[in-house]
């Protein structure tokens, strides 16, 4: 039985002592990513915890908010190789993904050799990706799923980790091809980039248009961000946010006895928004210093987890009503 204690009181010292040593790598990164993007606290938050989660993010704003910006930044303090995509609709899944060509060697006898597309870097930026067809989309978001790609019956598996963060712009229409609901669904979180504040929109004024600005450096590479994750998928999850998570998630689907929702939902979210907010919750809990996540952290992401994976009826669209408001609802009834 004692035996047993100090196992356990070893096993709690040894995931204190990486939480704390990951903590100081997270408020580094932080530190470095404010030097360059200003204003923009809780879209870094969001994007992070996406990353420090294992998962993809989908960007959604207007042009010129520093998007792109912001994943170059991520990718020098992260450490990671980094790609950009620019999504136009005749992009094909070849400029993506790679493809064969034909060599012939001093013999004359000719073979086929594999050249890589941008898909294989360890954070790639998918610029405007509702710009291009639905097949070129899903060459895409079937290397999100899977992690490897197939080209003429070989498979590729993709750097470890692999990350991807896709930009939209919300206005624009004509022209664009909507994800459908089931690639919506494989991003972790939507993040929604707004306006910067006057205060933040000034120090952009004067810190990009003099002679020097913040430029970032790399404060952690590909394996320490891999033991960060490992770290948050084991970190203690009590029954009360577990249940938390379960009962917000099944609220938000239509025929679950929830009116707000029976009246303004047409389909819901599945069991992936569940794991979403379990590994998100996690994740925001280490990043503001915490070893456990609380019904807070669940509530603070319902938004970014939610709202990509949830449609409103016509009546509700025809009243005003706006996913994100449903989600508060929600959010507000589960505070009680």
């Amino acid at each position: 039985m004692g035996m047993m204690n100090t196992s356990e009181a070893l096993d709690e010292k040894a995931i204190i002592a990486a939480a704390e040593k990951a903590l100081a790598d997270i408020a580094a990164i932080r530190a470095d990513v404010s030097k360059v993007i200003f204003g923009q606290e809780k879209v870094v938050q969001n994007t992070l915890l996406a990353i420090l989660s294992g998962g993809h993010a989908l960007l959604v704003g207007v042009p010129g908010l520093a998007k792109t910006k912001l994943v170059t930044t991520l990718g020098t303090t992260l450490g990671l190789d980094a790609n950009r995509i620019q999504f136009t609709p005749d992009l094909m899944p070849s400029d993506i993904v790679g493809s064969e060509v034909m060599d012939q060697d001093e013999s004359g006898r000719r073979s086929f050799r594999f050249i890589k597309g941008p898909v294989f870097a360890q954070l790639l930026m998918a610029d405007e990706i509702n710009r291009a067809s639905p097949r070129t989309q899903s060459a895409l978001l079937q290397s999100m799923q899977e992690y490897h790609i197939t080209v003429a019956g070989q498979r590729y598996d993709l750097p470890k980790p692999f990350h991807v963060l896709a930009t939209q712009n919300p206005l624009e229409q004509e022209g664009t091809y909507p994800l459908p609901e089931a690639q919506l669904d494989r991003f972790l979180l939507q993040v929604d980039v707004d306006y910067p504040d006057l205060a933040a929109e000034r120090q952009i004024l004067l810190d990009t248009t003099g002679t020097t600005s913040g430029e970032a450096r790399r404060v952690i590479d590909a394996e320490r961000l891999i033991e960060i994750q490992t770290l948050i998928r084991q970190m203690p999850v009590s029954d009360k946010v577990v249940d938390g998570i379960l009962s917000l998630v099944r609220s938000a689907r239509p025929g679950h006895g929830n009116a707000l929702t029976d009246k303004n939902v047409a389909w819901g979210p599945g069991p992936r928004a569940g794991q979403s907010l379990m590994l998100t919750a996690r994740a925001r809990a280490l990043y503001e210093g915490r070893l456990a996540p609380s019904l807070d952290d669940v509530y603070a992401l319902a938004e970014p987890v939610l709202e990509h994976r949830m449609a409103l009826t016509f009546a509700a669209r025809a009243e005003g009503m706006s996913v994100r408001d449903v989600i508060a609802g929600l959010v507000a009834q589960a505070k009680g």
